[in-house]
Formats: structure tokens, sequence, C-alpha cells
């Protein structure tokens, strides 16, 4: 099916968050008195929402994360987005040219999406279609936060393109029945591992460069017409 509703992720996709994230996210690490390094935090929580970070670092890692320690987290990693939070090289001038119906489909809280999306510029762009992993029971990897988007949206999800910028969110794309193209133009995305992990991934297509995106589309939707 061609194409109707391109879903972006937030971060690491339309602003370029990720390093700040895991840097605010080790920073709680060793306030709980853990200690994780950079690499493990890029495999084992890039994409994930705060709640599935959470459970992992306790099941995997033995670390009790408090009330306390989130919200610590929380307030530098806004301060940090508030001075040092751009928008994705690209993205504001690729927006109006796709011609296609997009929304915000992110593990982050609600609050944080708008506040990312503020501080860069995007949210009069994107708003009002903002989804959270707070709206479904799981998170990515699972596919509910896609298809809570596409049916929010009105938009069959085999008629649905993702993009996304981590494992666990092209698990959830495939998952959702969805095509999904992988992001690494990011300052985070030069990690060779990430890199790996993102190809095994196996997604439609990998691009570096958000200018590229209306054409990619469309020659997603032109493969369609002559299969």
């Amino acid at each position: 099916m061609a194409p109707e509703l391109v879903i972006f992720d937030c971060d690491g996709v339309l602003v370029d968050s990720e390093a700040l994230s895991v840097s605010a996210l080790l920073g709680m690490i060793r306030l709980a008195g853990g200690s994780v390094s950079e690499d493990t935090a890029y495999e084992h929580f890039l994409g994930k929402s705060m709640k599935s970070v959470r459970e992992i670092l306790g099941r995997d890692f033995g670390l009790d994360i408090t009330d306390r320690h989130l919200t610590e987290m929380r307030v530098e990693l806004m301060r940090r987005f508030r001075e040092e939070l751009k928008p994705m090289p690209g993205v504001m001038e690729m927006l109006p040219k796709l011609g296609l119906p997009f929304c915000v489909a992110s593990s982050g809280t609600l609050d944080r999406i708008r506040y990312a999306l503020d501080v860069t510029g995007l949210l009069g762009l994107m708003e009002p279609h903002l989804f959270s992993a707070g709206m479904v029971a799981k998170g990515k990897p699972a596919p509910d936060l896609f298809l809570h988007a596409a049916a929010s949206m009105r938009a069959h999800p085999r008629k649905c393109v993702v993009v996304e910028d981590s494992p666990a969110g092209i698990a959830a794309a495939r998952a959702a029945g969805m095509r999904v193209l992988a992001f690494t133009g990011g300052s985070h995305a030069g990690n060779p591992a990430l890199k790996a992990r993102l190809a095994s991934s196996e997604p439609d297509f990998i691009f570096a460069d958000m200018l590229q995106l209306p054409d990619l589309i469309a020659g997603l939707g032109a493969r369609v017409k002559t299969s």
C-alpha cells in the first residue's frame, strides 16, 4: 500500500537529544549507586520508555531507582534541553515538503515531548498529533504506541511509514506491520555498535540526511505501485 501517514519518533529523529538523554541517565544511575558504560546504556535503553528503563535497571543491574532519582534526572535533563537542545538538521525544511500527514510517537512523556519540540521551534509544526508511551499499556519494542498513533490518525498500519533511530523502535514498527526507515543523522549515531544493531534490525532503508526523506517515502510508494 502507498504511504499515507508518516510517524516520527521524537528523540534522535526530530530533535538531537539522545546524547543529552543518555548523559542524564548515566548521572541518575551514578546517583543510585550504579555504574553503566555509555555503550551499555545505548544498547539497553535507547528508544525505551522510562518505565521500561527503570524495570531493566532493577532486574538486570540490581538498582533501585526511586521517584527522587527520576525527578532529579528529569530536572537536569530539562535544564540541558533548554540550554543545548537543537532540532535535527534539515527537519524544519523537510516537513513542509512531505506532502503527507505526519505525527509523533515517542517513548517520552507527553510533557517531555512537548518541551523538546517547543524549545527547538518544532511544536507548532507537530501539534496536536503527539502520542506518548504513557497512552498505551506497553512501550517500544511492543507495537502498541504505533498502532495507537495510526488509529488516532485514522490510517491503516500498512499505509504508515515510521522514522526511527533505535532498534527498539524499528522492532515496534515491524510488529505493528509498518514500514520503517532508520535515521542515523543524530550526534549519537556514530556509535559503531549502534550502527550495527540498526542494520541488523533490517529497516526498509537507512539514511542520515533528513532532506532525503520526502524522496525516500515517494520511492516507497512508487515501489509499491510497480510491484
